[in-house]
């Protein structure tokens, strides 16, 4: 993990635990959704915020993030424990949906650069970011019978691909971590805010 903090800077790591709070609130949200137990909640809350990661770390040959301290579990296991006690209205409106903004452009951002870290390349770096970001989400929508975040024409996969080949290219071309990090993040966070607030689309297949 040296290697990862060294790459991207140690604030890009307080983003990446930022990203798995935010993930495992949204998790929760969906138990809430469904009028699931607290069992419920605290499943969908880990599986959302570290499922992305886990498949990442076995896939590149890293230890799996999360087994090495218990801050991630922890913090997926209180998001569970906050959605099931604070009032329902305090999570309605937009609020989550940039807070979601800002976890999706910060994991996609840290997954790639923890992918050059360990050896992979270039390309396959960049899927790493992605799947990071995306695929607790995916797994998290597949339990519970929503449509899939792939099936839908709204920028948030294309948000988490740029955040991911930024990291990437910029950090192939000698740019400093830090630097390399704050620019993808950013990138990806306004692409994603755009698509929020004007409601911006990938064009759907019309033959």
């Amino acid at each position: 993990m040296n290697e990862t903090v060294a790459a991207v800077g140690p604030w890009l790591q307080y983003l990446d635990h930022a990203g798995i709070a935010v993930f495992a609130l949204s998790g929760a949200l969906v138990a809430a959704a469904k009028r699931q137990t607290l069992v419920t909640f605290i499943f969908f809350a880990v599986i959302t915020g570290v499922g992305g990661g886990t498949v990442r770390d076995l896939l590149i040959g890293a230890p799996v993030f999360w087994i090495e301290t218990n801050l991630f579990l922890f913090l997926c296991v209180a998001a569970g424990f906050i959605v099931w006690f604070l009032p329902a209205r305090i999570w309605q409106g937009s609020a989550l949906l940039w807070l979601d903004a800002f976890g999706l452009a910060a994991y996609a951002t840290f997954g790639a650069a923890k992918g050059l870290a360990y050896g992979v390349a270039p390309l396959p770096a960049l899927g790493m970011g992605v799947l990071t970001a995306c695929l607790g989400g995916i797994i998290r929508d597949v339990l519970s019978g929503e449509p899939s975040i792939l099936m839908r024409p709204e920028l948030y996969v294309t948000a988490a691909a740029l955040s991911a080949a930024l990291m990437v290219g910029l950090l192939l071309l000698g740019l400093p971590g830090p630097i390399a990090g704050a620019i993808a993040a950013l990138a990806g966070f306004a692409l994603r805010g755009a698509a929020i607030r004007k409601g911006w689309s990938l064009p759907a297949y019309g033959r």
